[in-house]
């Protein structure tokens, strides 16, 4: 018998975690667990470059593979310039060198900083060579899927959370390799996740997209439960014109994968285009991501180092994490008719803990 998982959505669940349907609070983008084991944590950002780089900045409690471990904070950046190259770095830090406010986002890692209020947000980090230092201003105004909670079990007590504290946002400040530096501008997201259960034991796959095209900013996720829940379908998608939110009832969306092949050094089965259709009654939207290249494609055991790889490989880990650069389109119909039709650049990712689910070549 399987076991329900799905979006904490009642009026219990706000009054249980404190929160309004209605207003996303600043401590909310603060801490929201202690590094003890079985917990996880991690502040996302991400940018699409005026001159065509993308940028990929997060601070992480842990290595998402090995939440029982007790607080390890990281630093993972990716820095991808057009015609030149492409930066992936994976830094871990003494546990003494991390710290983060329960009031607001102030993520510390050494002399690292992931640091705002929902309106400003400040990103400094020097590792792996690569420094940057950016600020992000939020030009769309915090969201999460109901409570943002995502829960699993029949108590529902096993919790991943998510919340888009920046749907999308203005870039500016710079990078540098090698001591040459570069300004920058452009668009960006900021994302907060966290989570009392490792996700491997409650998740089989997730795909996650987020993107602007024309008036249009959309996020949007389809999540497929562990084999122990059924493989539920969780899917979560908001989608914004002009800065206000249009569609965000997820009941309403049908996804689909396409052209889908095995990728050669995961072993895992990667969409070329996902689709997410949004139907609304006479009105409806379809947008569509459609992958160019790879900007990073590994294994979660590959990441591990020493006795631990050693550990991940006997216990079975098989997980990877896969992240896309290509092309997103938002169509907007009525009454059966395409009105609009918008194209730009984004990025999506595939994050697999489970093992290859057969039948999902199409």
């Amino acid at each position: 018998m399987t076991q329900q998982a799905g979006i904490a959505r009642t009026d219990a669940d706000y009054r249980r975690i404190g929160i309004s349907p209605d207003v996303v609070a600043e401590w909310e983008d603060g801490a929201r667990t202690d590094g003890r084991r079985g917990t996880y944590e991690w502040w996302y950002f991400d940018a699409h470059l005026d001159d065509g780089a993308t940028l990929v900045v997060i601070f992480m409690t842990k290595d998402l593979s090995t939440p029982g471990k007790p607080l390890s904070p990281m630093i993972r950046l990716n820095l991808d310039v057009p015609g030149g190259p492409q930066y992936n770095v994976i830094q871990d830090f003494p546990a003494t060198s991390f710290s983060a406010g329960t009031d607001r986002a102030d993520v510390r890692i050494a002399g690292n900083v992931f640091s705002g209020d929902l309106a400003h947000y400040e990103i400094r980090a020097d590792v792996g060579g690569v420094r940057v230092d950016v600020t992000l201003d939020a030009e769309i105004r915090p969201w999460r899927p109901h409570t943002g909670y995502v829960v699993f079990g029949e108590e529902q007590d096993l919790e991943f959370s998510w919340l888009p504290a920046v749907p999308q946002g203005t870039v500016r400040g710079s990078y540098e390799v090698a001591g040459v530096r570069t300004e920058i501008t452009g668009v960006g997201y900021h994302d907060h996740n966290w989570g009392n259960v490792g996700m491997m034991s409650i998740i089989n796959d997730w795909y996650w997209a987020r993107g602007q095209a024309g008036p249009y900013s959309v996020i949007a996720s389809y999540v497929t439960a562990h084999e122990k829940y059924g493989y539920e379908p969780i899917p979560i998608f908001m989608l914004a014109r002009d800065g206000r939110v249009v569609a965000d009832d997820a009941s309403r969306v049908r996804f689909e994968a396409l052209d889908t092949y095995l990728d050669e050094k995961t072993g895992k089965p990667v969409a070329r285009t996902t689709r997410y259709h949004y139907d609304d009654g006479d009105e409806g939207y379809v947008v569509t991501f459609t992958k160019q290249r790879d900007l990073v494609a590994n294994t979660f055991v590959e990441q591990i180092t020493g006795w631990r790889k050693i550990a991940a490989r006997l216990r079975g880990v098989d997980g990877a994490y896969l992240r896309f650069t290509g092309s997103l389109t938002i169509e907007h119909h009525k009454n059966g008719e395409t009105v609009e039709t918008f194209t730009e650049e984004a990025i999506w990712e595939l994050m697999y803990f489970g093992h290859a689910r057969t039948g999902t070549l199409k």
